[in-house]
């Protein structure tokens, strides 16, 4: 582990122990689980499954351009931090956290880019891997924005740019795919004005369709805003109609959907009984989503330890078959290679002496010419031995690449290497016949399942600090001794004179 790493590590310590130490007890299984995918390969020893992920409440607004994703922030936070209007859009990402006495300042990318305290710590790294380049132009892609505002103290918000023709670049994507992941709530908008299906064709290609068989559904939410422009027509039906159908072609046939409206920047709506139907529609919608914004605190803490059973899952459901078949495509691989070259050295040889009339006489296969003729023996052995061993390394090499490179260098949520954990198995010290990868047995596997359960303990904990079915946490009520007259004889409770 390096010094950077270690430190990095220890500082995120210090702020779970001072911001949620509920979390500080999470860590160490985090550990645990970095050593099971440091023997693997597929971790680096330079990095943490703890620095992948984010340990602040993050929630990321995402949607079509002009739908009002800055406004409904703006009115969430209470101030005017993202620009809106149909033209004045925010054509980057925009991370929005508290600033105590700094609040209404903006930062350059720079600031997401190098501080490993936010969720965009090395993107630029991940943005030049999918875009040439563009890794070197941060400032492009990232904002930092901060508000004095008490309603966001501990918790992030992201504001990303509109998702049109424009957009449909390898990094924007890639920054996208990385909120997601991180994120503890995902509030996708769309615009009411035009829910037809080509008009969202990217947001149901990009955002939609890449939700619909992912685990963590449930913090997704689709929003359709601007729903005031329905009422001149009184057509609402026929819009959410129209934007359910187009999500079903996304695939998503179930989900969260809310339609709301901004109070201020809506349309007037003349007839009382349609505005108060309108209202009170827009009003319980809106206090839905707000109420899960603001419990996305407690999310956070699910999330967190979630990652450590989603990461188990993968390991043994998704990554471990496949680099078993991987090994698998290389051992065939590599024996086929040296079975050809195996018969073509016979072919070849057979050929020549066929063709000088020359064959080697039966005294060399006795065991008086060996004799005289050890150490020549044992030289022409061991030079075949080396060309075999050379040219069957060679094999290995070859086909090892060939098929590490259809395998992911970051897969699932963590972005584990599957291609550098193969060539680790198919190292010149380990057997091509081996059928398990390098780092995984009988013992990795018992280690798995103590982190399942000590993950399984963590859920508990926190189901004890935020549940009580029993009620054994309420207080006390001592009970009330009523003392009691005998309604028979009255007169006996009287004072005897």
């Amino acid at each position: 582990m390096s010094q950077f790493l270690k430190k990095r590590l220890e500082n995120l310590e210090i702020h779970l122990k001072a911001e949620n130490p509920a979390l500080l007890e999470v860590l160490p299984t985090y550990y645990k689980l970095d050593k099971i995918l440091y023997r693997i390969g597929l971790l680096d020893k330079e990095s943490s499954l703890a620095s992948r992920i984010s340990w602040w409440p993050l929630i990321s607004v995402l949607g079509t351009f002009s739908s009002g994703k800055s406004t409904f922030i703006n009115d969430y936070v209470g101030e005017t931090l993202q620009d809106t209007g149909n033209q004045a859009v925010d054509d980057k990402f925009t991370v929005i956290c508290y600033g105590a006495g700094n609040g209404g300042q903006t930062l350059p990318g720079l600031a997401l880019d190098a501080d490993p305290r936010f969720p965009f710590y090395g993107i630029s790294h991940e943005i030049e891997k999918v875009a040439k380049g563009e890794g070197n132009r941060i400032e492009s892609y990232l904002q930092l924005r901060t508000t004095s505002q008490s309603k966001i103290k501990n918790k992030i918000i992201i504001d990303s740019p509109g998702f049109d023709a424009d957009d449909q670049r390898r990094a924007t994507l890639r920054i996208t795919d990385r909120i997601i992941d991180l994120s503890d709530l995902v509030l996708i908008f769309f615009d009411a004005r035009h829910p037809e299906p080509g008009a969202m064709q990217d947001t149901l290609e990009h955002l939609v369709k890449r939700t619909v068989s992912r685990a963590d559904t449930a913090k997704f939410f689709y929003i359709l805003n601007q729903i005031d422009t329905a009422a001149k027509d009184d057509n609402t039906e026929e819009i959410v109609g129209a934007w359910q159908r187009a999500m079903a072609q996304g695939g998503l046939s179930s989900g969260r959907f809310y339609t709301i409206y901004n109070e201020k920047a809506s349309v007037p709506i003349e007839d009382a009984a349609l505005r108060d139907r309108f209202q009170s529609k827009r009003d319980a919608d809106l206090t839905a989503i707000h109420e899960r914004m603001n419990a996305v605190e407690v999310q956070r803490n699910y999330r967190i330890v979630g990652v450590l059973e989603t990461v188990a899952n993968e390991l043994e459901n998704d990554i471990l078959p496949q680099l078993r078949e991987a090994k698998a495509r290389w051992r065939r691989g590599v024996l086929l290679g040296d079975g050809v070259a195996l018969g073509a050295v016979v072919l070849l040889a057979v050929g020549l002496m066929s063709y000088f009339r020359w064959f080697p006489p039966a005294a060399v296969f006795s065991f008086e010419w060996l004799q005289a003729n050890l150490w020549n023996a044992i030289a022409g052995i061991v030079a075949v031995v080396i060309l075999a061993s050379a040219f069957h390394y060679w094999v290995r090499g070859v086909v090892a690449k060939r098929v590490a490179s259809k395998l992911s260098a970051a897969y699932g949520q963590v972005e584990l290497d599957l291609r550098s954990a193969f060539m680790k198995s198919a190292g010149s010290l380990h057997s091509i016949f081996r059928v398990e990868p390098v780092g995984w047995g009988a013992r990795a596997s018992k280690r798995l399942r103590m982190v399942r359960e000590i993950a399984a303990n963590h859920i508990q904990t926190l189901n004890d600090r935020f549940a009580d079915p029993s009620g054994k946490t309420d207080p006390m009520i001592p009970e009330t001794v009523v003392e009691e007259t005998d309604a028979e004889n009255p007169d006996e409770n009287l004072p005897k004179t």
